[in-house]
């Protein structure tokens, strides 16, 4: 009796286990989705007038979502490339048949001696998941620019939403030493190990991909906890 008793808990809770990772899931709309979910009228009352660029949606224990990145087109150079001057991302819950906005993000180049000249979301690195188990998304949207020397001059921005809270991660590039510099939200070090983690492992994956040059020792300044680093004498 024991026995069935011990194996019956066991099934439980390898059950639940497994209800709660599935509770947690994420998708990129298709063409065809984004028409039939956000049409014109949808997207002026969330005051979006940029052109979509991507439109996530997940899921998780406190209910559905959609993550809108938008961007806007300024100028087709003679590459034609498309070179973007502002962006936006608005998350967003269904309720009662509208959409209620739960977080919203706007961003634009700045005009300096860099000369910023785009600005992108860099989808690459975004993703929305579950980092603690708690069976809610942890949402990670990055975002930079290119300047005069392209991505070696250009600002990236990390924005963490856990729980209900923003937490931002800074920086600047430098074509010399002494022009790069990282700020960190001191809640990021609060933040769980894992989602720590594996926010290191995209800055490590940016500066392989040559996207990001971070001053030098970042690693040690992050594992100090420090929330301003450079690398001026």
């Amino acid at each position: 009796m024991r026995q069935i008793f011990t194996l019956t808990i066991a099934l439980f809770c390898l059950t639940n286990s497994i209800a709660q990772k599935s509770a947690v899931t994420s998708k990129i709309l298709t063409s065809k989705e984004i028409r039939e979910v956000f049409n014109e009228t949808i997207l002026k009352t969330l005051n979006i007038t940029f052109p979509i660029f991507r439109i996530y949606k997940y899921t998780d224990k406190s209910g559905e979502y959609y993550c809108i990145l938008a961007e806007s087109t300024d100028q087709i150079t003679n590459e034609k490339d498309t070179l973007h001057h502002k962006i936006k991302s608005v998350n967003v819950k269904p309720v009662s048949g509208s959409f209620t906005k739960t977080w919203e993000i706007n961003d634009n180049v700045i005009k300096n001696d860099n000369d910023e000249n785009s600005i992108r979301f860099w989808t690459k690195y975004i993703d929305f998941r579950d980092y603690d188990g708690d069976g809610l998304v942890d949402p990670i949207i990055i975002y930079g620019t290119l300047a005069a020397n392209g991505y070696d001059d250009g600002r990236i921005k990390f924005i963490i939403y856990y729980r209900g809270e923003k937490i931002a991660i800074r920086h600047q590039n430098g074509v010399l030493d002494f022009e790069r510099e990282t700020q960190v939200d001191k809640a990021f070090y609060e933040l769980p190990q894992s989602l720590q983690i594996n926010v290191k492992q995209k800055m490590e994956l940016m500066m392989k991909n040559e996207h990001a040059i971070f001053p030098a020792g970042w690693q040690i300044a992050m594992k100090n906890k420090k929330t301003i680093f450079n690398e001026r004498r």
